[in-house]
């Protein structure tokens, strides 16, 4: 099949579907990295919080105040008390251990099983959704192509999740902060910096960050309690990608990832789940630390 045979299979909606699956990858694996490069913890629980995230948004929306905007920053909010009494009550402990990598993957992963049984026990294990804000709950037709307005509010708030992110390690007080503790944790807490209530602060703004992907997810796919394990597993890849610890990383890894499951079937009707893993391997085998590197990058 030549390429010109090829690009006819391709329209915008796809392209656009790409991304939108891209900048919610990008707000859960931004705070997967976040989380990692600064406190070292591969948190296995963040998938956990993207559900909760969109439980909670359903549950506001539903039974509080008929706004998503309100409900998402609710939601996104509820989930990052959630991580930071987690991280105050349970990781913290874990840092000083001899085995403490090991430790802590067992201890995220167990808060994994009580998230779940929690929602089930809450909502139980059948599937809600809402609809896309009224004023965004639109159709856009471009280029032959007809796709949800939703979907670009969401790519939009992607873009400036990462500008204001940016801003915030490079040009605030706290941000600085943040960098030289991931560089030199005893060095910062002998220059006095307060290290364990910096790292739950950086553990509640990556659990934020979660929340507000479950939030945005919300309108977009069904919320089930099985929503936050492919994420997962789709976060990992993105954050190997880009490389632990960097912001740049995870938006480009994202972007890439969400453009694969979306153009993948596409052209490998059979076996597209396995395009993102194949794309893993081969930035693990020609670059090990990931395109991108570094907190704050």
């Amino acid at each position: 099949m030549s390429l010109t045979s090829l690009v006819p299979l391709i329209g915008i909606s796809d392209v656009v579907i790409g991304l939108s699956l891209g900048s919610r990858l990008f707000l859960i694996a931004v705070g997967l990295s976040l989380i990692f490069g600064v406190l070292g913890v591969l948190n296995f629980a963040h998938g956990g919080f993207y559900m909760l995230g969109a439980y909670v948004t359903l549950a506001v929306v539903s039974n509080v105040i008929d706004n998503f905007w309100i409900a998402a920053v609710v939601g996104a909010l509820a989930v990052g008390i959630v991580g930071a009494v987690i991280e105050f009550s349970a990781i913290r402990r874990l840092y000083d251990r001899v085995d403490s990598d090991l430790d802590q993957l067992i201890v995220t992963f167990g808060f994994v099983l009580v998230i779940h049984e929690t929602v089930r026990f809450i909502w139980g294990s059948g599937s809600y959704s809402i609809d896309p804000p009224d004023v965004f709950n639109f159709s856009v037709t471009f280029g032959g192509s007809t796709f949800n307005a939703y979907r670009l509010v969401v790519i939009g708030l992607a873009v400036a999740v990462l500008i204001g992110l940016w801003l915030f390690i490079t040009r605030t007080y706290f941000g600085s902060l943040v960098r030289g503790t991931s560089s030199d944790r005893e060095m910062a807490a002998m220059l006095g910096v307060d290290v364990p209530r910096l790292y739950t602060g950086v553990f509640f703004l990556g659990s934020v960050l979660a929340g507000l992907g479950g939030a945005l997810s919300a309108p977009l796919q069904s919320t089930s309690p099985a929503l936050g394990d492919q994420v997962i597993i789709d976060a990992f890849i993105v954050v190997v990608i880009g490389g632990l610890g960097s912001m740049s990383g995870a938006f480009v890894g994202a972007m890439l990832i969400g453009m694969m499951q979306s153009l993948g079937p596409q052209f490998i009707s059979a076996g597209s789940i396995a395009i993102p893993f194949l794309a893993m391997v081969i930035v693990l085998l020609i670059r090990p630390e990931g395109l991108f590197g570094g907190i704050g990058e």
